[in-house]
């Protein structure tokens, strides 16, 4: 009889045992926890309508040492969303029993494109996503600006644009012989990747104003490109009429103003730039080519990739009160300004003339110990190279006696406030203070600034 108990009590306890350690392994499979996200709401900058966004991203957390199984994760405006979500890898509006292990977690990916609204403000578009869990509901909300823009695709433009709503181009926007284009001050132009603002033998004129500029720049508006070299090629004019470019920012393309040969119907500059910001593109600031004329006032190139200012088989220059840099972050960074009057190809060398070349109260400097360079033929006197450099600032490791070189300040530091935050405003104590020549100074500088009338500032900028 006690033996007969003490088995039944045995059997009694080992039950026991299977259904506590069975409890306890179920706990160790499913956790009963809820979900941690790596933001409360995912927010796109703003998105040009019809054009897709860049993919962002956030993490979903395990916070739990077991693994938990999310029951449904669904974009709750579906398939009339203008978002579109991807869970670990797999798209779609919907997922069911997505697990992650303990203390591990996983991606969601979220990109959008918005519809036409007709509306020339931004608009907030807004959806959230919902993961059920453990029969509880977890939100992450996402919230784009979106701005409806004028598209611009193989077209041919002229008369005035609208400066209401940004320009799109993609690939090309054509300005055509004999036409005439005006972009107004306060105009956003976006242009796609390798797109290019073309202008043969016609005439393109930038009306920007002081503290309104007309600005040129890429599609990607997400704060990541804010310094993305490359986006777009440039303005390009072949053969131009007159043209000309006054309080523009033309920033982030690849030649951020390419000029090419000379219209016979035009016998002045083929561009007139004033008042103009040219920074961080990739290859050059202002590439001059074939014979092309460019005239350029209290303007500032900087941070170009390979050189600020290249004209390359002859042409004219008329630069004065410009800053002409270098400090650019390509691993092909060359010389600030270079001037190259033949150029060979398969043997053949073309040379072209500089009728005019001249450099005024100007200031040529950058990282490099050259930021200057003639490289020049003539030919046995057949090609006209006329130069003329006058008080400028410029950094050549051979500071040369020519008597094209007149007052110029050799290899001292201009003394800029931040070069790398852009801000070429220099010290008190800087060379550039009072070395600018008075008769053939500007009387105002890029901002605006009345210059001194006896002792100007050499460069852009009036201190």
């Amino acid at each position: 009889m006690k033996k007969t108990v003490l088995s039944s009590c045995f059997t009694i306890l080992c039950f026991a045992i299977l259904f506590i350690a069975g409890g306890c392994k179920k706990d160790a499979i499913a956790s009963k926890g809820h979900l941690n996200f790596s933001v409360d709401t995912l927010i796109f900058d703003t998105v040009f309508t019809t054009i897709g966004s860049t993919t962002q991203q956030f993490k979903i957390y395990n916070p739990d040492k077991r693994t938990i199984t999310i029951d449904e994760i669904e974009l709750v405006g579906g398939s009339s969303s203008p978002f579109r979500i991807n869970v670990d890898g797999v798209n779609g509006d919907s997922h069911s029993n997505i697990e992650i292990e303990g203390e591990d977690s996983l991606f969601v990916f979220v990109e959008v494109t918005l519809s036409v609204n007709g509306q020339s403000l931004p608009m907030i578009v807004e959806d959230s996503i919902r993961f059920r869990t453990n029969g509880q509901d977890q939100y992450v909300n996402l919230a784009v600006w979106g701005q409806d823009a004028y598209f611009h695709y193989h077209d041919t433009n002229e008369g005035t644009w609208a400066s209401d709503k940004p320009h799109v181009i993609y690939d090309y926007t054509l300005v055509d012989s004999a036409k005439s284009l005006t972009i107004p001050a306060g105009t956003q132009v976006h242009l796609h990747k390798n797109s290019i603002l073309y202008v043969y033998k016609g005439s393109l004129h930038v009306e920007g104003e002081k503290d309104n500029e007309a600005v040129f720049q890429g599609d990607r508006l997400e704060s990541f490109y804010d310094d993305v070299a490359g986006q777009w090629y440039g303005i390009y004019f072949h053969e131009a009429l007159p043209s000309d470019i006054n309080y523009a920012i033309i920033k982030n393309g690849t030649a951020g103003v390419h000029t090419y040969s000379a219209n016979v119907n035009n016998p002045g500059y083929t561009v007139e730039i004033t008042n103009t910001q040219i920074l961080n593109n990739a290859s050059y600031g202002v590439f001059l080519y074939s014979g092309s004329k460019i005239k350029m006032e209290n303007s500032l190139l900087a941070k170009n990739g390979r050189n600020a200012f290249f004209v390359l088989v002859g042409g004219s220059f008329n630069i004065n009160h410009c800053d002409l840099l270098g400090y650019g972050q390509s691993d092909e960074q060359n010389i600030a300004f270079a001037v190259k009057n033949y150029f060979t190809q398969d043997g053949t060398k073309t040379v072209g003339h500089i009728e005019e070349g001249k450099i005024y109260n100007s200031v040529i400097y950058g990282s490099q110990e050259d930021e200057f360079a003639l490289d020049t033929t003539n030919l046995d006197g057949v090609i006209t190279l006329n130069f003329d450099f006058r008080n400028c600032l410029v950094r050549k490791s051979a500071p040369s006696t020519h008597s094209m070189f007149q007052n110029i300040t050799w290899n001292e530091d201009p003394e800029f406030i931040n070069i790398e935050e852009y801000d070429f405003h220099f010290a008190a104590t800087s060379p550039l203070n009072g070395g600018a020549s008075a008769g053939i100074s500007l009387p105002f500088d890029l901002e605006g600034h009345t210059r001194s009338g006896s002792t100007p500032d050499i460069g852009c900028y009036e201190n």
